[in-house]
C-alpha cells in the first residue's frame, strides 16, 4: 500500500483552507496540520515535520516566503509549495532562494495544485505555466540572484513595522526587546538607505512583504 504524503496547509485564510483540505483529504494525501499565519506554520513544521508544506505567500506577521526559509531550518527534509498571485520574476526568485520546490499561481485550478504535489512529493520542482523557466534554471544551476540585503530577522521586523505595528507590538510579536527592534530599525534604515516610515512601506510592498 502506497504510503500517504503527510501535508501541512498555511494559509490566513480559513475558509480557503477549508476549500483545500476537503480536495485533498482523499487517499492520497494526509491533512496533517493547518496553520493561519508564519510563525504557527514554523512551529507546525518543526512538530510533525510534514512531506510537503502548502504555504501562501501573503500573510500577515510573517509572509510565506519567510516562513518557508524557517520551516525547512526546523524541518529539512520537509518541501515547500508557495501559493501566490504574483507572476513578478522578483517574486519567485525569492521563493526559489528560500527553498521552495513549487510555485503555484493561486489563479490555477486544483488539478495543477495535485499535480505540484505529486511532482513536489517525489523531489521534483514545479512552476505553474506561464512563469519564469529562465528564472528558476539560472537559479538551480547555481548563478543565483541577488540576494536581499537584510537578513531574516530583519525582514520579519520591516514586514510588521510595514503592516503598522508600533514598536512595543513588534517586540512582543517576535519575543525581543524593545530596544532589539530598534536595533534592527536602525540598521534596516541604514542597510537600504531609507529613513523613514513610508519609504520603508513601499520597499516591503515591492519585496512582497506585503499587500498594497
Amino acid at each position: 500500500m502506497q504510503m500517504q504524503t503527510r501535508v501541512l496547509l498555511a494559509d490566513d485564510h480559513a475558509l480557503f483552507r477549508e476549500g483545500l483540505k476537503s480536495l485533498l483529504s482523499a487517499g492520497e494525501f494526509d491533512i496533517v496540520a493547518e496553520a493561519a499565519n508564519g510563525q504557527d506554520a514554523i512551529k507546525e513544521a518543526r512538530r510533525l515535520k510534514p512531506d510537503v508544506a502548502i504555504v501562501d505567500i501573503s500573510m500577515p506577521g510573517l509572509n510565506g516566503v519567510d516562513a518557508a526559509r524557517e520551516m525547512l531550518r526546523a524541518s529539512p527534509r520537509s518541501k515547500v509549495i508557495l501559493l501566490t498571485m504574483h507572476k513578478d520574476h522578483a517574486y519567485l526568485a525569492e521563493a526559489l532562494r528560500a527553498g521552495a520546490r513549487g510555485y503555484i499561481l493561486k489563479s490555477r485550478g486544483v488539478t495543477e495544485l495535485l499535480d505540484a504535489l505529486r511532482e513536489v512529493a517525489h523531489g521534483g520542482v514545479y512552476l505553474s505555466p506561464g512563469l519564469s523557466r529562465e528564472v528558476a534554471e539560472t537559479y538551480l544551476t547555481g548563478d543565483k540572484p541577488a540576494a536581499s540585503p537584510l537578513s531574516p530577522r530583519e525582514r520579519e521586523v520591516l514586514q510588521l513595522i510595514a503592516e503598522g505595528k508600533t514598536t512595543k507590538e513588534v517586540a512582543a510579536t517576535l519575543f525581543i526587546s524593545f530596544k532589539t527592534v530598534e536595533s534592527h530599525r536602525q540598521r534596516i534604515m541604514s542597510k537600504l538607505d531609507i529613513h523613514e516610515t513610508a519609504s520603508l512601506v513601499r520597499y516591503a510592498i515591492r519585496q512582497g512583504l506585503i499587500q498594497p
